[in-house]
């Protein structure tokens, strides 16, 4: 997966302006954090512990809530996993669709697919059923290498 490029983090701070908002310190510091460890399916509690380290007086409510308008504005995805805890990931740009991911039902590592798997079939879907799609997510349920491994 691409890093954030220096336009796209000038996009954001426009982005930011127009909406009204200011891309303060705090939310330069969740924003970058969220960029370092991207891959990282960070929850936002573990975001704040993170951002908490070079901003130690960040509140955990201004990392709620900046996830959240990040979350509104596109720049980040909740990711769901069905363990309970909301995780974020990047949405860039040249994106068309959130990637697939390959979930361990025993350690929780989650892995990025990369590519779209499904283009032929969404193109039959949207086909048959006259449907237009605008996103998908898949997530494969399984266990990773080392899990398999420990099982031998």
């Amino acid at each position: 997966m691409g890093k954030f490029s220096y336009e796209e983090v000038e996009k954001l701070k426009n982005s930011l302006k127009e909406k009204g908002y200011k891309l303060t310190p705090q939310r330069r510091a969740i924003v970058d954090m969220i960029i370092k460890n991207e891959g990282s399916h960070l929850t936002t509690e573990e975001l704040y512990n993170l951002v908490k380290k070079e901003c130690p007086e960040i509140g955990l409510a201004t990392v709620y809530r900046t996830v959240l308008l990040l979350e509104e504005m596109g720049i980040v995805t909740k990711l769901d996993l069905n363990d309970g805890c909301g995780r974020y990931e990047l949405v860039h740009e040249y994106e068309n669709h959130q990637h697939h991911h390959l979930i361990c039902t025993k350690c929780g590592k989650v892995i990025e697919v990369e590519g779209d798997l499904l283009g032929e079939l969404e193109h039959n879907i949207e086909s048959k059923y006259n449907f237009k799609i605008k996103n998908h997510s898949v997530k494969f349920y399984g266990l990773c290498s080392e899990c398999s491994n420990e099982l031998k």
